[in-house]
């Protein structure tokens, strides 16, 4: 506004002028400069605020997200966001190049790198679990965590803070100016006055009201309310990114404690083995080093189980950090679910990508993001003509030195200031705002083709893995179970020697650890795909 009253160059006084001239006219070209200079530094302090050589300026203006979208920045060198992978667990893993900003994305506070690679091989005669275990009851269930994760996760915790901070903004935007008051004098003779040097000193108080005459308080308010649902969107959005980090250590604490539960059914079908390896030497259908073999098997597979539990509890820490516990009790958490779908299909691709494009925060953020771009056309059209100041003189005192015997008089006065727009209408912010709100919609209609890209993905992701675990329970299991049963069975008849066994046994191992894999990755795409579509569809 400052630019523009300086351009225009003119300030008219319509002045209602009753009295006290000299004081009138004294009193407007001082509040006029005051005016001026007031108005110039709120315009300074405002551009310096914007930006600095070294970027923004930290607690004065900030960015709590990576982008806020239908705001009036520079793009250049942005890029769309991108589809987030499938597999969580590997870009929980990825290592962070040096120096990397965490405030670009929402970064996971991150599995230990030994948790997220390093796990026990499988060893010993292992069979599948007649079912697989859920958890005791009462036990922390995914949706617990997801609403522990809301109310205590500490990266959730100081965005919600730009919620509140919005609510100022505008309550900011609807204040109104308030008033100046002037006292001044003028005329003040050098020496006195006399009658052969005639003359008065005026004395006066006046106040100036600004008067928004064209709306743009209640446009910078529209503005400041759009503004805040973009941050609501986006806070969501960083719910929905921070619940992707916890399904990621929700999968591994159940990988984990699954893989303990078949070493522990591995060490107590191993000391089974141990006995008929020992009836085999006894009658002589064996040499004694087969026993040594089963026992080198068995300490083995107590080794592995102590890896097993260890991991497990590493898992458990992880989850932990996401859920905001103490570590101290990090190691007593229970987890309530499991890794096999026993879950329908979701809705088909076409009804997915409706889905998200409805119910995604970040699809939607950039949707408002319009309406706030567009609001800001609005502020800038009524920026157009700056505010009307009044000017009213209550009390003026015309001292009359001239005259040593006369009385001085008092008297009123009123005007009014306002620009004239002769040069500076606003044509170039109104312009910038206008290119801002195509910028804005061209944001919107290529998230929304990477959306359904990144929903077809995750749905194919999920229809694959899905086969491929049934594959397993079908006909892969059986058959492998079969051969290894029936090597087993030939070994206690005394017709295979127990390497031929043990062979037998680690094929179906093998198996096994792959039939697991595949439940892990199928149960990873299960909740990928309810990230992906900005709702849950699959438990």
């Amino acid at each position: 506004m400052g630019r523009r009253l300086l351009s225009g160059g003119l300030m008219l006084a319509l002045g209602l002028s009753l009295g006290a001239k000299h004081a009138r006219g004294q009193g407007s070209a001082v509040i006029a400069d005051d005016i001026i200079s007031s108005i110039i530094a709120k315009g300074e302090r405002a551009r310096e605020q914007d930006s600095t050589h070294l970027g923004p300026v930290h607690g004065r203006v900030e960015r709590p997200f990576e982008k806020n979208p239908g705001a009036d920045a520079a793009r250049m060198g942005e890029r769309l966001p991108q589809p987030r992978p499938i597999d969580i667990l590997a870009a929980a893993a990825r290592e962070q190049p040096a120096g990397a900003d965490r405030r670009a994305g929402i970064l996971p506070p991150a599995l230990p790198e030994a948790a997220a690679r390093v796990e026990p091989p499988l060893y010993g005669p292992i069979d599948l679990p007649a079912g697989e275990a859920e958890g005791p009851p009462g036990s922390l269930t995914l949706e617990g965590a997801i609403a522990r994760l809301i109310q205590s996760n500490p990266e959730l915790a100081v965005k919600f803070q730009e919620l509140p901070k919005a609510e100022a903004d505008v309550l900011t935007a609807g204040l109104y100016g308030n008033p100046l008051v002037l006292g001044g004098v003028d005329q003040v003779p050098y020496g006195r006055y006399s009658p052969q040097r005639p003359g008065s000193t005026s004395y006066s108080v006046s106040i100036v009201q600004p008067f928004d005459v064209n709306g743009k308080i209640p446009a910078r308010v529209r503005l400041a309310q759009s503004a805040k649902s973009v941050l609501q969107a986006q806070y969501q959005d960083a719910v929905r990114l921070e619940v992707e980090l916890l399904h990621a250590a929700w999968v591994e604490v159940l990988n984990a404690r699954t893989t303990l539960g078949y070493l522990q059914t591995s060490m107590t079908n191993s000391e089974a083995l141990i006995r008929t390896t020992q009836e085999q030497v006894k009658r002589g259908a064996a040499p004694e080093t087969d026993l040594d073999t089963v026992v080198i098997q068995q300490e083995t597979i107590a080794n592995a189980l102590e890896e097993a539990a260890a991991r497990l509890t590493r898992t458990k820490r992880a989850l932990a950090v996401l859920l905001g516990i103490p570590p101290a009790q990090a190691d007593r958490i229970e987890v309530r679910g499991a890794l096999r779908d026993g879950s329908s299909p979701p809705p088909p691709d076409e009804e997915l990508v409706r889905l998200a494009l409805c119910h995604r925060p970040d699809v939607v953020a950039y949707k408002l993001g319009v309406r706030s771009a567009m609001a800001n056309v609005e502020v800038q059209r009524r920026e157009r003509f700056p505010d009307v100041f009044a000017l009213y003189t209550p009390y003026g005192f015309d001292a009359n030195n001239g005259d040593p015997g006369a009385r001085g008089a008092t008297s009123w006065g009123a005007g009014v200031f306002a620009s004239v727009p002769l040069f500076n209408r606003n044509q170039g912010n109104i312009r910038r705002a206008e290119r801002n709100v195509m910028q804005t919609q061209i944001e919107v209609s290529g998230l929304e083709r990477q959306v359904a890209a990144e929903v077809q993905d995750a749905a194919l992701d999920y229809r694959t893995t899905r086969a491929a675990s049934e594959r397993f329970e079908r006909l892969i299991l059986p058959r492998a179970k079969h051969l290894r049963d029936e090597r087993y069975r030939l070994y206690r008849d005394g017709q295979e020697n127990i390497v031929t066994y043990l062979n037998a046994q680690r094929d179906y191992n093998d198996t096994l650890r792959l039939y697991r894999d595949a439940l892990v990755r199928h149960r990873r795409s299960m909740l990928a795909l309810n990230t992906a579509v900005g709702t849950r569809v699959l438990p």
